[in-house]
């Protein structure tokens, strides 16, 4: 979806001066977000930037300050826990996966909610897990294998599997291809496009610029716990975004990008 797309639709999910301070620190001030169905809206930042912060205010574990408000679906909504924003519709994928390597992909898909209380009806999972895992075109070779002997793609792809089960409308991803290869990369980022032709809307927290630019629609930048610009991926360079992210467009990263952007290609020839 294109950024003017986005905007001529009412937001899935929207912010207005979201703020979070844990005593005298000030880890969000005055936040605008929207996120809008079948967009991808990828979440950067320096380490430090609130980036973390906000996920948790969103995913229901931290409680904004007073004065801000939350809207989803276009509706004022409030986030006191984290089943309260599973309920409405809010699923967040964090780094750590939260996965257990002893248990087989429909135990972990499956794990605390069972689909029949104190029975685990196993053909009905089982169903369940192949249809979901379908409609994503992941590719995982058994739905009895272990967690532990799949790739780190293939883990990423059952944790988002399983975020999808309460039917949310906004998928929250921390880092999805932190650690991984080439191959393991690109399987993830297809994943997040499944997720945005579903009709889902996805915030993608990334240091991966090259990510961003493969698979986001517009990109929100954090700086020292503020918004810094919001920027369609399409018309925006890295480096532009690079320095929102650093605060600053004359700086030492900035400048060799520029350097090398300009410089003229090197022939192989020899001056005498």
């Amino acid at each position: 979806m294109t950024a003017a797309a986005a905007g001529a639709l009412a937001p899935t999910l929207s912010l207005r001066g979201i703020s979070k301070t844990f005593g005298a620190v000030a880890a969000l001030t005055d936040i605008d977000l929207d996120v809008h169905a079948g967009e991808i809206v990828a979440l950067v930042g320096d380490n430090g930037a609130g980036k973390s912060t906000l996920v948790k205010v969103l995913a229901g574990v931290h409680v904004p300050d007073a004065g801000g408000t939350i809207s989803f679906q276009g509706r004022p909504v409030t986030l006191p826990s984290p089943s309260a924003a599973q309920k409405l519709g809010i699923a967040t994928v964090y780094q750590d996966l939260a996965l257990c390597e002893n248990l087989n992909v429909i135990q972990n898909l499956f794990l605390g909610r069972e689909v029949r209380p104190h029975r685990l009806a196993e053909v009905e999972m089982e169903t369940r897990s192949w249809e979901l895992l379908g409609q994503l075109s992941a590719k995982i070779p058994s739905l009895h294998t272990p967690v532990a002997s799949l790739s780190g793609g293939q883990r990423q792809t059952i944790a988002i599997a399983r975020s999808l089960l309460g039917d949310p409308r906004v998928v929250i991803l921390d880092e999805p291809t932190a650690a991984l290869g080439v191959a393991q990369t690109a399987e993830v980022l297809n994943l997040i496009e499944r997720l945005r032709e579903r009709g889902l809307g996805v915030i993608m927290i990334s240091h991966n610029m090259a990510d961003v630019k493969a698979v986001a629609d517009r990109v929100a930048v954090l700086r020292l716990g503020r918004n810094n610009g919001v920027f369609d991926v399409a018309s925006v360079t890295a480096e532009d975004v690079i320095a929102a992210i650093t605060g600053a467009t004359d700086n030492v990263v900035a400048r060799r990008a520029a350097t090398r952007a300009t410089a003229p290609a090197h022939t192989g020839e020899v001056t005498p």
